[in-house]
């Protein structure tokens, strides 16, 4: 990755290398010391040593490469050292469903910090845009982040993909579910989950739009194996959903709020079901659990079929609705032929990147099969016009091309073109992530 911008080159040296989880590996403190950084960065506090032999344990088995920016030559007396960077940056890659079972390697950005006295130096933009460059020479057509600001990175070609919300949800005498119970659930010890969420997490990422692959800091926090304090979480429990079959299909991972919280709550750690009666049943089991008034969930789908299982949906108390994933498209053409399209059209589309990545005129053409031709479009007129970022959201169905289009984002030169293009993104079902990185 090189410096961050020429006139600033002589100031700050950029070290990319990989995490490593063995103490005796003479690279290891320089990880420790970078983890130290993004917590910093995220106003997170100072990591013992077991936090950080466990993050770093996970980090290595992530493979994820870790990018650190530092001072060149001396610090002032007594603040921090030149050895602790002073921007941090991360990548790894996993696999994104874009509909219809499909899966793409995403090159997934996280840990993006820069310390508030070396901001305004185009670190920032060094790191990402160099990053991207590198993505896309690798093959890769498509980047993606969670980002703890909006305001960031759509200025860098990305563009929201899906949302999701946090609910509240009654279960006092309301809370009553139509029909009726398609499996089983029991309780288990959430040490299982160790070895059987990452399998159930794969049927769920199978059928599900937006999903991506998880990085293994996951299961040990559903499992309670880690807290946010590095410590194991004892709090946690867990149930498991067993199918018609007895095939386990779901799990949800919880804990209890307190006794001096009221109302009485139990607070969901991880939800996953690979199937819609172990969503529901799971749902039923948690509206059961003796003495709890309240059950809370920060990651809950905006389309939440919950909502419309309810014979009471007012049962539900939500949150403003947030961004979740955020899509960088790096290669157009390798993206849409990527994609199955369910309907036939033709659209001939006409992207533009400030950074150089993915810009260009396409014909896009789908016969509504399992395969697209996409091509250069010659002296064609475009039918659409949108930036990287708009292609990004709407490149799952999350956000409307006609809605886009109305808020002056994208540009519809051939009247109906934006609702073909609605027609073409869509995906079998809401996209959804339940995967933050």
């Amino acid at each position: 990755m090189a410096d961050p911008i020429d006139n600033n080159s002589g100031k700050y040296t950029v070290q990319r290398f990989p995490a490593v989880a063995d103490p005796a590996d003479p690279g290891y403190s320089r990880c420790t010391t970078w983890v130290q950084a993004v917590s910093h960065g995220f106003h997170q506090q100072r990591r013992d040593d077991e936090y950080l032999a466990k993050t770093l344990t996970a980090y290595q088995t992530d493979k994820r490469e870790l990018t650190g920016v530092y001072v060149n030559g001396s610090v002032p007396d007594h603040s921090l050292g030149a050895d602790v960077p002073v921007a941090t940056y991360a990548t790894m890659r996993k696999a994104l469903n874009i509909g219809f079972g499909r899966q793409l390697e995403a090159h997934l950005v996280t840990a993006v910090t820069v310390r508030g006295t070396h901001r305004r130096n185009g670190i920032l933009r060094g790191m990402i845009t160099a990053d991207l460059e590198a993505a896309k020479d690798d093959g890769l057509a498509m980047a993606a982040l969670t980002a703890s600001e909006a305001s960031i990175y759509g200025r860098f070609g990305f563009g929201v993909a899906t949302f999701e919300r946090s609910i509240k949800v009654d279960t006092g005498p309301r809370f009553r579910l139509r029909g009726l119970p398609q499996g089983t659930v029991e309780v288990a010890d959430p040490s299982v989950l160790l070895d059987v969420a990452p399998q159930v997490f794969e049927r769920l990422q199978r059928l599900s739009p937006g999903s991506i692959d998880r990085q293994e800091y996951y299961r040990l926090v559903a499992s309670g194996s880690i807290g946010h304090d590095g410590k194991p979480d004892t709090s946690v429990r867990c149930a498991l959903h067993y199918d018609l079959s007895g095939s386990l299909d779901g799990y949800v991972s919880y804990r209890f709020k307190g006794w001096d919280h009221k109302p009485y709550t139990m607070e969901i750690v991880d939800l996953v079901a690979a199937s819609n009666a172990a969503y529901l049943d799971l749902w039923r089991f948690l509206g059961s659990i003796d003495l709890i008034d309240e059950v809370t969930w920060v990651e809950a789908p905006v389309d939440d079929p919950l909502a419309w299982a309810l014979e009471d949906p007012r049962c539900i108390e939500a949150s403003e609705i947030r961004d979740m994933l955020w899509l960088r498209i790096l290669d157009t053409p390798a993206a849409l032929q990527a994609r199955s399209f369910p309907v036939a059209g033709r659209l001939v589309l006409e992207v533009t990147d400030s950074l150089g990545l993915a810009g260009g005129t396409w014909v896009l053409e789908s016969d509504g099969g399992a395969a697209a031709v996409v091509k250069e479009a010659a002296g064609e007129t475009p039918d659409l016009s949108l930036d990287a970022a708009d292609l990004g959201s709407i490149y799952l169905g999350a956000v409307s091309p006609v809605t886009l289009a109305a808020a002056g984002r994208i540009q519809e030169k051939t009247p109906g073109a934006a609702l073909l293009a609605q027609q073409l993104f869509a995906v079998e079902r809401s996209a959804h992530c339940l995967t933050h990185f």
